[in-house]
């Protein structure tokens, strides 16, 4: 399974708000850490703020910040909220997959799908920085 690159940048992105230790970095300053577009940055804070995972306060003295939620927040939810409950694979699109009506495969790659998730459900945002990943990310601050 590949992530989308919104689900991956969400999740470097509480992971970095989770090291700020205090410091309350801006959406430019996170988008330059993550060598990424602002305009994807931006999108991918205001969908985290929607979740109620990170705080985004602006003009002097704001910047964004990491709540308790996002701190706790289950790396398998993180991913779900932003892939979405779609199947692996499109089966009723505009040309209707013939196999459709007696396809095992929908149904096995679902459950590939789940179990996926399933690996990530007990996983924190807190435990994906823990010695050596928070050091690191850190070190890849401009601040």
């Amino acid at each position: 399974m590949r992530l989308l690159r919104s689900t991956d940048l969400a999740l470097r992105v509480l992971m970095r708000l989770a090291v700020a230790d205090g410091a309350t970095p801006t959406t430019r300053e996170v988008a330059e850490d993550m060598d990424v577009p602002y305009t994807h940055a931006a999108k991918v804070v205001a969908e985290l703020q929607h979740l109620g995972l990170l705080a985004a306060r602006r003009g002097r003295g704001g910047g964004l910040a990491l709540t308790e939620a996002g701190l706790s927040a289950s790396v398998g939810a993180v991913v779900r909220a932003f892939e979405g409950d779609g199947d692996v694979v499109e089966c009723e699109g505009a040309v209707p997959c013939p196999l459709n009506s007696a396809c095992r495969l929908r149904g096995a790659l679902k459950r590939a799908q789940e179990a996926f998730y399933a690996s990530l459900d007990p996983l924190t945002v807190a435990d994906m920085v823990a010695a050596p990943t928070g050091p690191v990310l850190l070190g890849i601050s401009r601040r």
